[in-house]
């Protein structure tokens, strides 16, 4: 059979099958009303699920100043009978995971990172008061100890996220920070970075600015600190203002391509 007379049945069947799929989804809206409102995944006393991904566009600022993202149209549903769209993505842009082959010639591609260390309990590190006053602003081996005298000791495969603040920034120039020179946005301390490494087992840490460094930083110590270890990164996080210090779990959806670096990822958490 010709190609378009394969595309004309498809599209003849979308169309004869519309109404019973209106139907279908409307009786599922209602059968969803009856139900608890949270899903069974969330059965160990999570109650509320937090979208901390931004939304991939060709304006989300990214740490080279070029876009990062493209998409163009291949097929519209009039008339190709169904939508279709051609990507062309950064690893590195939007809301993304560093694996631990960015920086190191022979680490895990992102492909290779662990499932049951996408599944994390959370840790959040709130230094939004002092990046307000300093855009270069460091989370500290001080700012791990005053978070483990609030909230207990860190647990084993956690994330470490530093909330600075700069998630609300992404639609400025004060994302970015660049003076022309350098760019200015908070991140990890080396010795912080050292610390989760020497005393916790913590395997991720995350930021909601730009990378696990901060700003100013010319030689990326926590990339070549952390990453190399098979530990693995995680920038440009959204929302770290609406979840706990403690007591939630983070799912990060990482992309899965061969051989990757690392890859934009849809990351929700269960509080």
């Amino acid at each position: 059979m010709c190609d378009i007379c394969v595309m004309n049945k498809v599209k003849e069947r979308m169309l004869s099958r519309r109404g019973f799929f209106t139907a279908a989804a409307a009786t599922g809206a209602a059968a969803a009303m009856t139900t608890v409102s949270a899903p069974r995944a969330m059965a160990a006393g999570h109650g509320e699920v937090t979208d901390m991904t931004h939304t991939l566009s060709g304006e989300f600022p990214t740490y080279s100043g070029e876009p990062g993202f493209a998409a163009e149209k291949k097929f519209s549903f009039d008339p190709d009978g169904y939508n279709l769209m051609e990507l062309t993505i950064s690893e590195h842009t939007g809301t993304h995971i560093d694996a631990p082959l960015h920086f190191s010639a022979d680490g895990a591609s992102v492909d290779e990172i662990p499932v049951t260390s996408l599944v994390a309990p959370l840790c959040v590190i709130d230094i939004a008061a002092r990046a307000e006053e300093d855009a270069d602003a460091q989370v500290t081996p001080e700012d791990i100890k005053a978070w483990i005298d609030a909230n207990g000791e860190i647990p084993e495969n956690a994330c470490i996220a530093m909330h600075s603040g700069w998630g609300g920034k992404t639609g400025s120039d004060a994302f970015r920070g660049f003076d022309g020179e350098a760019m200015h946005f908070p991140g990890f301390h080396i010795d912080a970075a050292n610390m989760l490494m020497e005393e916790t087992g913590a395997q991720s840490i995350a930021v909601d600015t730009l990378s696990l460094d901060h700003g100013p930083s010319a030689d990326f110590a926590v990339h070549y600190a952390w990453l190399p270890t098979g530990r693995f990164g995680i920038e440009c996080l959204a929302n770290l203002d609406r979840v706990p210090a403690s007591g939630a779990t983070i799912v990060i959806g990482a992309p899965k391509h061969e051989g990757g670096t690392g890859g934009p990822a849809r990351i929700f958490v269960m509080a």
